[in-house]
């Protein structure tokens, strides 16, 4: 038995705390969903911590053992019982609805009386990702995986760096994990926005435009990232492709919806979010902005305000100090969607999935590979895969 390293140790340390979290969100939720989840991953992470602690971590036999623990067996369980966050559900509906009336969304007419659970608050693109739900019964959580895992993979391929050590890590914590099985819609968005900003730093603005642009059309979450990716291009001289190709896809994904139903669309993507519907947003976690807005009409005018002061400030910090590299422009459009999610009249805590991922995948996909160390984790490889089996 070797003896762990520091980076075995910091691993354990990692498991560790994310069984934890996993046993105490199963003690304390009332969302079977996160119970199941919780209950599973515990043991995932517990044994994780202990075979890294044990073995030196070596290879990414433990890191793949522990994904499948905390995200393939509960997603799997979770799928076959037909359990999960409302927002599945929400996106199974769009799917059928966008196929059957040519716009995933309710009119007026109907969202009256229906509760938010009638309310659609994604933007057009998102029912693309429920289409194989309304063709061949494929759970959308499954759709939201495998689109996130292939985009984060390429993102850190072209950025030539990043060991997949670390980004597996990354993929099987708690950070990624829970959201991944209950519901997971904000995955794919982070995945086409890790995407766009390798693609602009690889000079391909174009490309880096259509993948932002595809964001943009799945959650407005995305358009910051419009903004702050522009930074990249324009700096080599290439904001034109990007700008047009951004343009291009976010208009093809957003007016025909738009023109179909226009009210229906205003009702579930603007009013609702923005708490000016008949019904309150279910996405009520005690941030400043959903404390304000719960302060009455002039705390609601308040959040909006700060809300936008701070996306002013935010553009204002990309005239003034435009980010050069991937790091520096993850790291900027990290903290603005941490102020967003802060201050929205409507939020959650699950949003900070945004600016945490993107902040770790920024260092994890850019970390210079070393030949040396990669063939030893090699042979570590072959090794463990051989003791897992």
């Amino acid at each position: 038995m070797r003896a762990a390293g520091p980076r075995s140790s910091a691993e354990a340390l990692v498991y560790g705390a994310s069984a934890v979290f996993a046993a105490v969100t199963a003690a304390v939720t009332h969302l079977g969903p996160h119970r199941v989840w919780g209950t599973i991953a515990a043991v995932a992470y517990g044994l994780g911590a202990v075979l890294a602690a044990r073995r030196g971590g070596g290879g990414p036999a433990v890191p793949a053992l522990v994904a499948g623990g905390a995200v393939l067996v509960p997603l799997a369980v979770l799928v076959a019982t037909g359990h999960a966050q409302p927002e599945v559900g929400v996106v199974h509906r769009s799917g059928a609805h966008l196929l059957e009336h040519g716009t995933p969304y309710l009119p007026p007419s109907e969202l009256a009386g229906g509760g938010y659970e009638a309310y659609n608050p994604y933007l057009p693109g998102m029912a693309l990702l429920g289409v194989p739900h309304a063709l061949a019964g494929v759970d959308a959580r499954l759709v939201f995986a495998g689109v996130f895992v292939a985009l984060l993979a390429a993102s850190a391929r072209l950025l030539g760096g990043g060991r997949a050590r670390p980004l597996l890590v990354l993929a099987a914590s708690p950070l990624v994990a829970l959201p991944m099985t209950v519901g997971g819609d904000d995955l794919p968005v982070i995945g086409l926005v890790c995407a766009g900003l390798a693609l602009a730093v690889r000079d391909r603005p174009g490309v880096a435009g259509l993948a932002l642009g595809a964001a943009a059309t799945l959650k407005a979450t995305a358009w910051p990232a419009l903004l702050v990716c522009l930074a990249l291009p324009a700096a080599r001289g290439g904001a034109r492709r990007y700008v047009t190709a951004a343009a291009t896809v976010t208009a093809v994904g957003l007016l025909p919806p738009a023109l179909v139903d226009p009210s229906g669309m205003a009702a579930n993507v603007l009013w609702f979010p923005l708490g000016l519907a008949d019904v309150a947003s279910p996405a009520d976690s005690p941030l400043p902005g959903r404390l304000l807005a719960d302060l009455g009409p002039f705390g609601h005018t308040l959040a909006l305000t700060a809300l936008g002061a701070a996306a002013v400030a935010m553009g204002v910090s990309l005239i003034v100090r435009p980010p050069r590299d991937v790091r520096a422009a993850a790291d900027r459009l990290a903290l603005g969607l941490a102020l967003a999610t802060a201050l929205m009249p409507a939020s959650r805590w699950g949003y900070l999935v945004y600016p945490a991922v993107l902040a770790l995948w920024a260092r994890f996909a850019t970390t210079p590979r070393r030949p040396e160390a990669d063939q030893a984790a090699a042979s570590r490889e072959e090794r463990d895969l051989c003791l897992v089996a």
